[in-house]
């Protein structure tokens, strides 16, 4: 026994030894700084809500050195941000360990501190699921959570598997159950969006909505298969909705005949390949039945 656990030692004191180099200290906010990892050249991720502010980023490499980095782009969604730094001699990491997790898996967490230099949690993957859209509005290719722990200052650091690949980066901000995995499909993918649009494109309506419960002859009389639909409290001047039509006290049942329910059943409906394109919602006004086209805008672009 006492053998296995010295072989483990090692193992886990090797896979360290190995990624440690390409974890680098950022410094984007006030008192604790987070990690981040060099993914491809010159260029490092890390988790968005460490990042307190667009200028004045520092990154300290494995060697103490620090460097200026110039942030490419933020998406609060998935809690990705990307830097860039000049001449970084770091080695870049070995990614492409997530699409083989499994439950139960061996995982490190290995994050940089100014002070103590790498610092290391162990633990196993606690749960591994299809993708899920996190309460920031994002889309995760998986649910990756961590039975690691996240200390103060290692979110954004590498999560890695036994074989020294990186399953993904840490977040302690995604779930309030336990710190997540963002997954390297989804690095990948958001950070080929920041360096050619420097943002990732969302959906957007401009309404404001809340659940409410549809009365059991409204449901009767419309052929109304759920039980809630979603009111509109608001409807934002020269939106999509206001373009179309949409009028406060509507009652959103559906989108291309997907039933709206709450928030979260229109979040997953419209993805970022919705934008431009039109979705009938079917709602009612005045105790009336009614199909109004939205052309779907983007958030933070021209609302169309």
């Amino acid at each position: 026994m006492a053998l296995q656990l010295a072989e483990f030692s090692k193992e886990i004191a090797q896979l360290v030894d190995r990624v440690a180099p390409s974890i680098v200290v950022v410094h984007g906010r006030r008192h604790i700084p987070s990690s981040g990892v060099h993914w491809r050249k010159n260029l490092i991720v890390t988790v968005e809500h460490a990042l307190r502010r667009d200028e004045d980023i520092a990154v300290i490499d494995s060697n103490g050195q620090t460097h200026q980095a110039t942030l490419v782009g933020r998406d609060p969604g998935t809690d990705i941000a990307l830097l860039k730094v000049e001449e970084l001699s770091a080695p870049e990491v070995n990614p492409g360990g997530d699409a083989a997790s499994k439950v139960g898996d061996v995982s490190l967490v290995v994050g940089r501190s100014p002070n103590s230099g790498p610092n290391v949690s162990v633990g196993i993957l606690s749960a591994v699921s299809g993708p899920w859209r996190t309460w920031r509005g994002g889309q995760l290719d998986l649910y990756i959570r961590l039975g690691a722990e996240v200390f103060p200052g290692s979110s954004g650091g590498a999560v890695i598997d036994f074989q020294g690949r990186v399953v993904g980066i840490a977040t302690s901000v995604l779930s309030r159950v336990a710190g997540l995995a963002i997954p390297t499909l989804t690095i990948n993918r958001v950070v080929d969006l920041l360096l050619s649009r420097g943002s990732v494109p969302r959906p957007y309506l401009g309404v404001g909505l809340q659940t409410i419960p549809i009365p059991a002859s409204f449901r009767e009389k419309f052929d109304i298969s759920g039980d809630a639909g979603m009111m509109v409290l608001s409807v934002e001047a020269g939106s999509s909705a206001d373009k179309a039509g949409i009028l406060v006290g509507d009652i959103l049942l559906s989108i291309d005949d997907k039933n709206v329910e709450e928030m979260d059943d229109l979040q997953s409906y419209l993805a970022a390949d919705m934008i431009g394109k039109r979705v009938e919602a079917r709602v009612i006004r005045g105790g009336e039945a009614q199909h109004v086209a939205i052309l779907v805008g983007e958030r933070g672009g021209s609302k169309k």
